[in-house]
């Protein structure tokens, strides 16, 4: 039998510094490794700094009204002129609904709006779910890869997948 989950997919706001906050914490509790940010250093963020973030470019995924799921979509200065996924997550209550999918998506979305003809992103080399689901959505290593600046013990690969 199969069950059917509900949610939806919105851009972020500043009133949402609170709800990206929460969600922000949990996924770097759950895999501290592929954030440039730590749990420690996160949670002392003023929340200046949270409405900041969340008055960006951030997608925010919502079962029954409780975000389960992140993304934000942004230029990486080190590769000009490319469109990046950053910071995505979704809860372990929520995989396997199709809200990773669903942010990744809104992100595709804005990067096309941008002109943008294809979306890049860094995914730690040893979470291999992420990478498994990366690929499952049409991305694709593409030879790349760099040191995490906050640890260069943790290798980053680039992947990207070409926007229809």
């Amino acid at each position: 039998m199969t069950t059917s989950t509900e949610f939806s997919i919105r851009r972020s706001n500043e009133n949402d510094h609170i709800v990206l906050r929460n969600i922000r914490l949990e996924a770097l509790k759950d895999s501290p490794d592929a954030y440039g940010s730590t749990y420690k250093e996160s949670e002392l963020w003023t929340p200046a700094r949270w409405k900041e973030m969340a008055s960006g470019n951030y997608y925010l995924g919502e079962i029954d009204g409780e975000v389960v799921g992140m993304a934000t979509g942004g230029l990486n200065t080190q590769f000009p002129n490319t469109f990046w996924l950053f910071g995505m997550f979704v809860s372990p209550r929520a995989r396997g609904t199709g809200v990773a999918t669903d942010l990744v998506n809104a992100v595709e979305e804005w990067a096309k709006d941008q002109g943008g003809t294809e979306l890049y992103l860094h995914v730690t080399e040893s979470m291999q779910r992420a990478r498994s689901f990366y690929t499952k959505i049409g991305f694709s290593l593409n030879g790349g890869s760099v040191t995490m600046d906050r640890d260069t013990s943790i290798k980053l690969v680039t992947m990207v997948k070409k926007l229809d």
